[in-house]
């Protein structure tokens, strides 16, 4: 599926870890995340949602990346080579089965809160805002001002705005659940089309 992904063997991600090692000598903290790195392992897949195709990545953590329409296949892939060394995504359906399953039954309408472990990669700011839009209901909506005041930044919501713009887990971290000020569908990374289909679905607004 992912042609341009290489499978790293256990052998050689054995010898490049102690060649890493032994080149090192004494390891600082820039070179055990570059070790990390190296050794943890990214396991890829895409298919085909209610709302095109979407490409899904995971760690042993949990699912660490949702690319679903804007986003291209290559927007995908740049993310990944951002957060992780290339050679260490893998193409790997079956390790991403359970949020497949999640995602078709949200899309189903029978699924309103995702279980899956997720592994968040993003500034401690980031994750505080991504931490508070899991706590939005399913079926509900907020806007950008009250999501300032709800990670304590109430003068910064365009910062708020940013870092929800650059949410790796669209859906599962349900940023599609913020609004303008005036509840406009502003702000959505996927489109506004999206966005709009997702608080349908969850009866966020009239059909």
């Amino acid at each position: 599926m992912f042609e341009d992904v290489a499978l790293l063997e256990p052998s050689k991600l054995t010898v490049g870890v102690k060649k890493k090692i032994r080149l090192d000598g004494e390891r600082n903290r820039d070179s055990e995340l570059i070790l990390e790195r190296e050794t943890n392992r990214v396991y890829c897949t895409s298919f085909d949602s209610r709302i095109g195709r979407i490409y899904v990545a995971s760690t042993e953590e949990g699912v660490c990346k949702i690319s679903v329409p804007k986003e291209s296949r290559k927007d995908f892939f740049a993310w990944l080579k951002e957060h992780f060394d290339l050679d260490a995504v893998i193409d790997n359906r079956s390790r991403n089965k359970d949020i497949i399953d999640q995602l078709a039954r949200y899309f189903n309408g029978k699924l309103a809160k995702f279980t899956c472990p997720i592994d968040l990669k993003g500034t401690p700011f980031q994750v505080r805002v991504w931490k508070e839009l899991q706590k939005i209901p399913y079926g509900s909506t907020i806007t950008y001002k009250h999501l300032a005041r709800r990670v304590a930044a109430p003068k910064a919501f365009q910062a708020v705005g940013r870092a929800n713009g650059q949410n790796p887990l669209p859906i599962i971290i349900p940023c599609h659940r913020v609004l303008g000020t005036n509840g406009a569908l502003v702000g959505y990374s996927c489109g506004v089309k999206t966005k709009e289909f997702l608080l349908r679905l969850e009866g966020a607004i009239l059909l």
